[in-house]
């Protein structure tokens, strides 16, 4: 009787990392089509897509809004109730739409359909990889992580030298973004599986573990997808 107990611990586990991360996919997959629907809908009112990018005040404000509510998630997510940090991952989902809306406005749409389908079948590939390799893809992690400072250095540096970010040094940026954001898919998919906390499922603690998961996946999903589109996107 003891050897079989050994032997099914291990596929306990697995089953319930499963359903963990079932949950992450599930939360990620509603942040992504609330983002999606808000997007779609500011895109076709123009009254309220002006009011957004015709006012820089408005706009900065909903972007400081968007990382104020990743940061409050990131370092408070020990601390909040479970219903807190689903209400801040959907605001937050909700924002993102906002500001991305300007997608619809400068892309053709058959253009936004290839690379969200590109995205997904590329996320599903990476994420899945991250989860059933018993590689460990720390390094990767690191280097990409690194990758991603020296991306916001160059946006930052752009924005006063808009030159910097035009012809082949944007195709580079773009291809660069790919590759640190699909790396980073497959690491933080490892991650956020190993972190798993093991025995406490259905908790309180295990739902903020998914919605910070699911929230660590979506911002992989969404800068993998605005690299891809920057790359081969087709404008207006």
């Amino acid at each position: 009787m003891q050897e079989t107990h050994v032997q099914s611990a291990p596929h306990n586990i697995e089953i319930e990392n499963a359903r963990f991360m079932s949950g992450v996919y599930k939360w990620m997959a509603i942040g992504l089509l609330l983002t999606a629907g808000v997007s779609f809908y500011i895109s076709t009112s123009k009254e309220i897509a002006g009011m957004i990018f015709g006012n820089k005040i408005l706009f900065w404000g909903l972007i400081i809004a968007q990382l104020g509510a990743v940061f409050f998630l990131s370092a408070r997510i020990k601390k909040i109730s479970a219903l807190t940090a689903t209400l801040t991952y959907l605001a937050y989902s909700a924002l993102t739409g906002l500001t991305f809306s300007f997608i619809f406005l400068v892309y053709t749409q058959e253009s936004i359909f290839s690379a969200f389908l590109l995205t997904s079948i590329s996320f599903i590939g990476l994420s899945t990889f991250g989860y059933i390799t018993k590689k460990d893809l720390g390094p990767i992690g690191t280097f990409c992580h690194m990758g991603l400072w020296g991306l916001i250095g160059f946006a930052l540096i752009s924005l006063f030298f808009p030159n910097l970010m035009s012809g082949t040094a944007s195709k580079v940026y773009s291809l660069a973004g790919i590759v640190i954001f699909s790396g980073l898919t497959a690491y933080d998919t490892q991650k956020i599986k190993n972190g798993n906390i093991i025995g406490n499922e259905g908790s309180e603690e295990d739902h903020k573990e998914t919605i910070l998961g699911a929230l660590t996946l979506y911002l992989d999903f969404i800068n993998l997808f605005l690299m891809i589109l920057r790359l081969m996107g087709r404008r207006r």
